[in-house]
């Protein structure tokens, strides 16, 4: 009787599998963000050499997640793995305000990439809980989130450590995708 209800629900809602790639510059807290929403819990975590790679499930969706480090020598890599790409999480540090220039310079060659044309994009202004972080309204100016005409994107403040913001974001990101966004 399980397997026959588990077979109604999907397809009255539909399971449906989302690649999502987690950007940002290092330090950002990708890493940080990534098991905490997969184990619900905060890891001791060291600066991403390559990527991790974990499956998360929320809201009948099963997100592939994909954390790309973020150092410098790292970042032409990215584009690696850009193909089939549904959706970008772009994590920034909203306290580390002196590299918000790059983060958003970053950010826009991302958006310019033709592999990632499709996808849907979802911003965390990360590191709320720091004194001196900026708010989501200073994030979306410093990252001229403005320009952004052509795709669905939208920014939650939230902060890994204290596990906020972030479910609201995936809400978001999971009712875009299933509403055909990405």
């Amino acid at each position: 009787m399980g397997l026959v209800f588990s077979r109604l629900f999907s397809s009255l809602f539909g399971n449906k599998e989302a690649r999502i790639l987690v950007l940002g510059l290092d330090n950002a807290g990708k890493t940080t963000i990534l098991y905490r929403l997969q184990m619900g819990e905060v890891v001791s975590t060291i600066p991403t050499i390559g990527f991790n790679v974990e499956t998360v499930q929320y809201n009948n969706i099963k997100f592939q997640v994909w954390d790309l480090g973020g150092q410098t020598s790292i970042r032409p890599y990215w584009r690696c793995y850009f193909p089939n790409t549904q959706a970008i999480i772009y994590v920034v540090d909203s306290s580390d305000t002196d590299r918000l220039v790059v983060a958003k310079e970053e950010f826009h060659a991302i958006l310019e990439e033709e592999e990632l044309k499709g996808a849907v994009v979802l911003i965390y202004a990360n590191k709320q809980d720091l004194p001196g972080a900026l708010d989501d309204a200073a994030v979306t100016e410093a990252l001229e989130l403005h320009k952004i005409k052509s795709r669905q994107w939208a920014i939650f403040k939230t902060s890994a450590i204290k596990g906020e913001g972030l479910f609201e974001g995936l809400d978001w990101l999971s009712n875009t995708l299933k509403s055909g966004g990405g």
